[in-house]
């Protein structure tokens, strides 16, 4: 009976894999109860990689090419199975497939907000999403770690594990950075790069290279974007005095309009509103002068009033109030001010 069944038995001469899917990551040849003919052809295509597998042990593996199986070129096989080296015989053992092709637009996004310690305000709450590409950089280990023995392991089955990698190095690698974060919130492709960077080592420990990673939105807390926004118009208006009022002005009077002013309200917020739009004009007519270089006298001969000065006061100290000026940029503009009542 045991002559029969090897006589009944057939040997494989052809093997590889022509990818029937975009999804498939790992495919395993389908040997049945065939066995390999010794001096088979194996074709690994150059997007691909073979692994043979005897007993659940990876004992060679084959990069892009045609390759001639044999005690030859299968040398750890053959020690393990005590082959007489005078004898070739067929043998049997589990081939798989890789595909190494990028897998590309693979998403990933923070489902909640995820708390990063910055070094400027402390801890801060954002959301972030892009995307990004992987593909197989070592079949060995990612055939222990992750495939195994399946018959088949798609993309799909992976893109929930990398998804959370991404996501839970993110917080690491924007502190390991020391980047404030206003400068990676500002340039996105820095704030790729230091993900990036964290999340590379997690990949490679499954036998992945992380080939890229965007991205494309981040979501900052109200109070923070509004000082990102501050900072940005006045990095647009330098150090000019004359301007830096006015854009605080400007970012002043909404609030003015919606019942800021001290009269209550219709009165009060026309007050409010007319005192706001007064202070930029002063300030082209008058401060700006002042600030640019000129002299005490000159600044007499402009006319800015005891009391002019004092309602520029009241009006810095409001935006102070509400946080628009800080304390040291009230006290700068309170000196300039008070210089021109000498």
């Amino acid at each position: 009976m045991a002559l029969l069944d090897f006589i009944k038995k057939q040997f494989i001469d052809v093997i590889e894999w022509t990818e029937d899917g975009d999804d498939v990551l790992a495919w395993r040849f389908p040997m049945a109860d065939n066995e390999i003919q010794t001096g088979a052809q194996l074709t690994v295509r150059e997007s691909q990689f073979a692994v043979f597998v005897n007993e659940g042990v990876v004992v060679d593996a084959f990069g892009p090419g045609r390759h001639r199986l044999s005690t030859q070129t299968l040398p750890l096989l053959t020690n393990l199975k005590n082959w007489d080296k005078l004898f070739d015989s067929p043998f049997k053992s589990d081939v798989y497939f890789f595909s190494a092709r990028q897998r590309l637009d693979q998403r990933w996004g923070t489902a909640q907000p995820v708390t990063l310690r910055d070094k400027e305000f402390g801890a801060v709450r954002v959301r972030a999403h892009g995307n990004y590409s992987f593909q197989i950089a070592d079949p060995k280990l990612f055939h222990t770690q992750i495939s195994g023995t399946r018959d088949r392991y798609l993309t799909s089955e992976l893109s929930g594990q990398l998804f959370g990698v991404i996501t839970q190095h993110l917080a690491s690698g924007v502190a390991e950075s020391g980047i404030a974060f206003l400068d990676l919130a500002a340039n996105q492709t820095v704030f790729a790069g230091v993900v990036a960077k964290s999340v590379e080592p997690a990949f490679s420990a499954l036998g992945l290279k992380l080939s890229g990673l965007t991205v494309q939105s981040l979501s900052l807390p109200e109070e923070l974007q509004k000082i990102l926004d501050q900072r940005i118009g006045m990095g647009m208006v330098g150090n000019d005095m004359g301007k830096f009022i006015q854009y605080q002005t400007g970012q002043a009077i909404p609030d003015l309009a919606k019942g800021g002013g001290s009269g209550g309200g219709v009165a009060g917020d026309a007050a409010g509103l007319g005192a706001g739009l007064a202070l930029g004009q002063m300030l082209a007519q008058n401060i700006g002068a002042g600030l640019a270089g000129a002299s005490s006298s000159a600044a007499a001969a402009i006319g800015v009033k005891p009391d002019e000065v004092m309602a520029l006061l009241e009006k810095l100290h409001e935006l102070k109030t509400k946080g628009i000026l800080s304390d040291a940029e009230f006290d700068a503009k309170k000196a300039e001010l008070l210089k021109k009542l000498v």
